[in-house]
C-alpha cells in the first residue's frame, strides 16, 4: 500500500511540475502612437522613445504620459490602464500561473498632435508695447529684479 501512495504522490508532483512548466503567462504591452510620428514619449516621467513606441508593463493603474515634438503643442495626460476581466483577482491567479498558452494584453494610446500657433511679429511687438505702457502707468507691476 505504501508503494501505491508514493507512486500516486510522484505522479501528482510530476503532473504539477508539467502544468507549471508549460503554463503561459500574461504579456502586457503599452503602445503609444502619434500623428505625426516621431514625437518623444515619456511615461511616468521616464523617456521611453519616439512614437510609435511599444513598452512592456507589469502593473495596471494610471500612467503619466508626456509627448513632445518640435513645432507641436506638448501633451501631458493621465491615462488609466485598467485590467481586463481575466486579470482581476481571483481569476488573475489562474491566468498568470496556469494558463495553457500565453495571453497578450496590448493597450494602444493614440494621440493627434496640434501644431503650435505662431504669433505674428507685429502682434508680439504691439503686446510688448502695451505691457511697457501699462508698467509705466503703474497699472501693472514691473517684473521682480527690474
Amino acid at each position: 500500500m505504501a508503494g501505491k501512495s508514493r507512486s500516486a504522490t510522484a505522479v501528482w508532483v510530476l503532473g504539477l511540475l508539467l502544468v507549471t512548466a508549460f503554463s503561459g503567462c500574461v504579456q502586457r504591452r503599452l503602445i503609444v502612437k502619434t500623428q505625426p510620428e516621431g514625437a518623444a514619449v515619456s511615461i511616468d516621467r521616464k523617456p521611453v522613445g519616439y512614437s510609435p513606441v511599444s513598452i512592456p508593463f507589469t502593473y495596471y493603474g494610471t500612467r503619466d504620459v508626456q509627448i513632445e515634438k518640435d513645432g507641436y503643442k506638448p501633451i501631458r495626460v493621465q491615462e488609466r490602464v485598467d485590467p481586463k476581466w481575466y486579470n482581476r483577482f481571483p481569476i488573475s491567479f489562474f491566468t498568470e500561473n496556469f494558463s495553457p498558452r500565453e495571453i497578450r494584453d496590448q493597450r494602444i494610446l493614440d494621440f493627434q498632435l496640434q501644431p503650435k500657433t505662431m504669433t505674428n511679429e507685429n502682434e508680439l511687438l504691439d503686446r510688448a508695447n502695451d505691457l511697457r505702457t501699462n508698467v509705466q502707468r503703474g497699472t501693472i507691476a514691473s517684473p521682480v529684479g527690474r
